[in-house]
C-alpha cells in the first residue's frame, strides 16, 4: 500500500468537509425555502371558524386620491397643511406633507385623522363632547380640535382623513372633507 502525503491528506479531508458542508447547506436551504403544507383538517377548521370578522380598508390608491383632494382643496385656497389618512385601526396609510406646512401640522394631521375614525365622528363635532367628558383629550393618540373627517362604508368607518396647518380648524375640516368627497367620485 502506498503511502499518502500529509498534503494530499489536509486537501482530501478538506475536499471531503466542502462536500459534506455543501450537501448540509443544501438540504437546510431547501428545508427552508419549501414550508411543510398545514394539514388539511386546519385548512377546513379556519374555513368554517365562526370566531373569526371581517373589515374593509381603504387601499393605498384611494387613500392617497383622498389626501391628493384634500391637499389640492387647499392649495386653491392658498393653505399649507399636511394630510394624514389612517385606516380603521388608526395606522397611517398615507401622509402629504405641503409644501410650506407647519413642523407640527404632520402629526397633528395624523392625530386628528385617528380621532375621526376611532369615533366615526368629525372632530369638530367631538370637541363639543369634552364640555360633558373634558377627560376625552387625555386618550392617546387623539387631537380633539376640528380638522378630522371619517371615512365610512356600509355606516362603519373605514378610515380617517386629517388635516392640519390652516389657521383655523373650520377650514381644515372643509379640506379634510373634499377628500371624503373624492372616494365617491
Amino acid at each position: 500500500m502506498q503511502k499518502i502525503s500529509r498534503r494530499a491528506r489536509v486537501l482530501t479531508i478538506a475536499a471531503t468537509a466542502a462536500v459534506l458542508g455543501a450537501g448540509t447547506f443544501g438540504a437546510v436551504s431547501a428545508s427552508a425555502e419549501a414550508p411543510a403544507a398545514a394539514p388539511k383538517a386546519a385548512v377546513a377548521a379556519d374555513a368554517s371558524n365562526k370566531n373569526l370578522t371581517q373589515s374593509t380598508h381603504l387601499n393605498v390608491a384611494a387613500a392617497t386620491k383622498a389626501a391628493q383632494a384634500a391637499l389640492d382643496a387647499a392649495k386653491k385656497e392658498n393653505q399649507r397643511v399636511s394630510v394624514a389618512v389612517v385606516d380603521r385601526n388608526g395606522n397611517t396609510i398615507v401622509e402629504l406633507r405641503g409644501d410650506g406646512a407647519g413642523p407640527q401640522s404632520p402629526e397633528s394631521a395624523v392625530k386628528k385623522a385617528y380621532t375621526a375614525v376611532s369615533w366615526n365622528a368629525p372632530t369638530s363635532e367631538l370637541t363639543k363632547r369634552l364640555e360633558q367628558a373634558p377627560n376625552l383629550k387625555d386618550i392617546p393618540g387623539t387631537l380633539f380640535l376640528a380638522g378630522g373627517a371619517p371615512v365610512t362604508a356600509k355606516g362603519a368607518p373605514i378610515a380617517g382623513i386629517g388635516v392640519a396647518g390652516a389657521p383655523s380648524g373650520d377650514l381644515d375640516e372643509k379640506f379634510a372633507k373634499a377628500g371624503v368627497a373624492a372616494l365617491g367620485r
